[in-house]
């Protein structure tokens, strides 16, 4: 038996609307899953929507039960929390990749049961929490480094919050936004802007999609210092001055990107994402949570986040 279910959809650059769709009874080893919450990832979500994803990085930006193709029509999105109506697991709560639909069917190794320590509306951050810890196994920081983080979205504050608890490390969250100091608080981070970030850094860890964030991180550096580079910039280039102190101190950049496990760290995606729901249990993470709209608001609502008349770190969808 089909069911009806509504699903968001980027129409075209620039446009989004809901649509009617069917689900399809689950077969064997798939479950029927339906939505209690999901995420706007907002810097992704909104290169998506401007139509900015470039033509040669339509493969690698596709999400995993995306339909539809770049730039659009497309349904896109991987932050969604759901309780399983059929199927192994029925009546647990999951999260998924999948993208912003009041039901859908995936098979069962799709779900990654989240814990009873953390609450479902909370547990849509797993997708940012489990690029963090990416980051974090990309980075390597050890005790007592000189750590500071250039950009308070979602991903650097989570970067953040778990590089604090770290031992000795000096750790300073930068963002020219001063709005973001009270959530670096609630996270337990101490806040700066960017130019008077301290610098004779061992590792900046640069989140802010800027060139000129990318540039300061350079600048923070102590002499063979690291930069690791987490932000997306879809179609828009850059310049950096790699003609002044690039050379001399010695300095590396280096990308990091949630859809690739390095392979010496022998852990697959599962773990990861595991790894990251678990980590979910602390409550300071609420602080990334900043709004909250219902599903059939959520054409409307995206334009808003996408334009900064909405600001926000992560927007919450509630589900009927």
């Amino acid at each position: 038996m089909t069911r009806s279910a509504r699903a968001f959809w980027f129409k075209t650059p620039g446009e989004c609307e809901l649509r009617e769709t069917g689900v399809p009874a689950p077969g064997d080893g798939e479950v029927l899953v339906r939505t209690l919450f999901s995420g706007v990832s907002r810097g992704t979500e909104t290169l998506v929507f401007r139509g900015g994803v470039p033509e040669n990085q339509y493969a690698v930006m596709r999400a995993p039960f995306q339909e539809g193709e770049f730039p659009g029509p497309v349904k896109y999105g991987y932050l969604n929390v759901g309780v399983v109506e059929e199927g192994p697991m029925t009546g647990r709560t999951v999260f998924c990749l999948y993208p912003h639909q009041t039901r859908y069917v995936v098979p069962a190794d799709a779900v990654t049961v989240v814990p009873d320590s953390v609450p479902p509306g909370r547990a849509i951050l797993a997708g940012t929490v489990e690029t963090a810890v990416n980051a974090l196994w990309d980075a390597a920081p050890l005790i007592g480094d000189r750590v500071a983080v250039l950009g308070a979205g979602m991903i650097g504050c989570s970067v953040a919050a778990l590089v604090a608890g770290i031992p000795g490390v000096r750790l300073e969250l930068a963002d020219p936004d001063p709005t973001r100091a009270a959530i670096a608080d609630a996270l337990g981070v101490p806040f700066t802007t960017p130019e008077a970030a301290r610098g004779e850094c061992d590792l900046v860890i640069h989140a802010s999609a800027t060139e000129a964030g990318l540039t300061r991180a350079l600048e923070l550096l102590a002499p063979e210092g690291r930069v690791i580079e987490l932000s997306w910039y879809g179609d828009r280039r850059i310049s950096l001055p790699l003609g002044e102190y690039f050379h001399s101190r010695r300095l590396t950049i280096r990308s990091s990107q949630v859809g690739t496990v390095s392979p010496a760290r022998g852990r697959s995606y599962r773990e990861r994402l595991a790894l990251a729901l678990d980590l979910l249990a602390d409550p300071r993470f609420d602080a990334l949570i900043t709004g909250e709209s219902t599903f059939d608001e959520l054409p409307r609502v995206l334009p808003m986040l996408a334009g900064g008349e909405l600001p926000a770190l992560c927007h919450r969808i509630v589900y009927p």
